[in-house]
């Protein structure tokens, strides 16, 4: 997390300041709107790594923000989720600020489906399983 972010995260959390770190991640934002022409909430979402993260603010105490596999179909019902926090604005923007950029790489497969083997001139080639 950089200087920026503590600050952010730290015990006088801004609640502005927390949305323009996050367009400065590149979440975009769009407020969804009733009949009436009210907004109903201000959605963030943001594309990377092949996740995605959702931030949804109702209110300044009901918050709720997600982070998702890049396959899940519907952002707003997901089936599967990565990690979840809900709660107050300060609480779960500091939350998001502080995830980590990019997705642990998943374990090894136990089976490597071939192996490597020598070849020629001290090169070794793999050889697929079949």
């Amino acid at each position: 997390m950089s200087s920026a972010e503590a600050a952010v995260v730290g015990s006088a959390f801004d609640i502005e300041q927390g949305l323009q770190r996050l367009i400065a991640r590149g979440y975009q934002f769009v407020h969804p709107t009733d009949g009436a022409g009210e907004v109903q909430a201000v959605v963030g979402v943001r594309v990377h790594d092949n996740v995605v993260d959702v931030v949804r603010l109702n209110a300044e105490d009901d918050v709720e923000a997600t982070r998702l596999p890049g396959s899940e179909q519907n952002i707003f019902a997901p089936a599967a989720t990565l990690w979840r926090s809900r709660g107050e604005a300060s609480q779960v923007l500091g939350e998001v600020l502080a995830l980590p950029e990019r997705q642990p790489a998943p374990a090894a497969a136990a089976s490597a489906n071939g192996c490597w083997v020598p070849g020629r001139g001290g090169r070794s080639k793999w050889l697929a399983a079949r």
